[in-house]
């Protein structure tokens, strides 16, 4: 089943290390994740099939509703993507990002206590899949290297065996329960 509408990448986002990740114009995503970009801590944030963090525009959108100072970036997302229907996406579902950049979601993040600053009360487990489904970031393993900007379309390819993947990949982020 495909999925596209007008879906793009509304933001690409890299940084030295930590959070917020900063916009770029353009970075090149390899099987190591995006060149430029750096994770604190490799136990709990990317490396193997957490090549690429991603989430909604339109969810950051409807937390910053709820009075959150969250916005692209913020969380540590690599690519702010628009026009999806993130409650729906998945573990298992593919993507294809412009004309070269190929990823498979494959884990639910689970929220770093590094995020408190962007939520009323501190509160960063706002966007855990556990308790808000549907609200959660993603994580993506690198199927096809290439250049990823914003505009880039973005169409999804949904995995056909969304719930038994989904059960077996929901949270891999220990710290933030600390």
């Amino acid at each position: 089943m495909k999925r596209s509408a007008a879906s793009h990448v509304h933001q690409v986002s890299v940084s030295d290390g930590g959070v917020p990740k900063e916009a770029v114009l353009s970075a090149v995503i390899t099987s190591d994740g995006l060149t430029g970009d750096r994770q604190r801590n490799r136990k709990y944030h990317g490396g193997k099939d957490r090549d690429v963090c991603l989430y909604s525009l339109e969810v950051i959108e409807a937390l910053r509703a709820e009075g959150h100072s969250i916005g692209p970036g913020s969380c540590g997302e690599n690519l702010t993507v628009a026009g999806l229907d993130w409650r729906h996406m998945a573990p298992g579902d593919r993507l294809t990002i412009g004309e070269h950049v190929r990823l498979e979601l494959t884990s639910y993040t689970t929220p770093c206590r590094l995020n408190a600053p962007w939520f009323r009360d501190g509160n960063f487990r706002r966007i855990a899949q556990e308790t808000h489904p549907g609200w959660s970031r993603l994580y993506a393993r690198v199927l096809g290297e290439g250049v990823v900007k914003p505009g880039d379309a973005v169409v999804v390819d949904a995995c056909t065996e969304r719930s038994v993947i989904s059960e077996l990949n929901v949270g891999t982020n220990d710290e933030a329960r600390t």
